[in-house]
């Protein structure tokens, strides 16, 4: 059984909730509702970016909540094409004011390459990214810092010369699509998994095989993609836009049995 407040604890032993709403591909006019309506139901835990395009949104709908700011776990990420230390920065001013906030719990570099150019080497400056991040950290205006889309090869530029490790590693993480040797590298060194996308962009719901593994529980297909991860230790990061989806995949009452966590953890990529 898995709780909205149920939480994990980071590197640096901030607790954060174990299941996060996402708002990518939420567009800016209907993000505020889609977080108020998150908050209400009661996720405590919102994940956006700046390049989503719709954190004054979502920052709004935190602010309409009403809900105390020190009761929300709130994410943002720094741009991919940002690859120096001035730009990270001023990039992070950015979001502080789109959000307006005083602190963000976690801020994660959004990928170790422009996403024009994935697979570019950017060792050197994500290095610099890096030290910029840690002077954030260490202004105390955010709580953690990490990284999102990093393989091992990255991870291990960065690790090789950080002051402060990464806590949380943000990738892409579903049923049939587990990157088995980036989580247990990230893992190795600490560090959170967290799954976008964790319903497979809702590429999954039309798997016939896993429809029927979800009616022996009684739950709904999204439901044991949400619970799965969670059970492996990794923070899923669902997304709704509609009031009753958020509710749904909130409603994670049940415990997957071991014989079916070994076959979900063994399923052929679904797509």
């Amino acid at each position: 059984m898995t709780k909205l407040t149920d939480t994990y604890t980071l590197s640096n032993d901030l607790q954060i909730p174990k299941i996060g709403f996402g708002t990518w591909q939420i567009p800016a006019n209907l993000a505020q509702k889609a977080v108020l309506n998150a908050l209400d139901l009661g996720y405590r835990h919102i994940d956006t970016a700046l390049v989503y395009q719709n954190e004054q949104e979502v920052g709004a709908g935190i602010q309409e909540s009403n809900i105390k700011r020190e009761e929300i776990f709130i994410t943002s990420k720094l741009p991919a094409e940002t690859k120096s230390y001035d730009q990270t920065l001023q990039d992070f001013e950015t979001t502080m004011a789109n959000l307006q906030l005083d602190y963000l719990d976690l801020y994660l570099i959004h990928a170790p390459w422009p996403w024009a150019q994935k697979g570019a080497n950017y060792d050197q400056q994500n290095r610099e990214v890096w030290q910029a991040m840690e002077e954030i950290y260490a202004s105390r205006r955010v709580k953690a810092i990490g990284v999102s889309n990093f393989n091992v090869y990255d991870l291990q530029n960065i690790l090789d010369v950080a002051q402060i490790k990464p806590m949380v590693n943000q990738i892409r993480y579903f049923i049939g699509n587990t990157e088995n040797e980036i989580t247990e590298f990230s893992q190795a060194y600490g560090m959170l998994v967290e799954a976008y996308s964790p319903l497979a962009t809702d590429e999954l719901l039309n798997n016939q095989q896993l429809q029927q593994l979800a009616k022996k529980y009684g739950v709904s297909l999204a439901q044991l993609a949400i619970q799965f991860c969670v059970q492996n230790g990794v923070l899923p990061l669902p997304k709704a836009i509609q009031r009753a989806h958020a509710a749904n995949n909130a409603q994670l009452d049940f415990v997957i049995e071991t014989t079916d966590m070994e076959q979900l953890n063994n399923f052929q990529k679904t797509i």
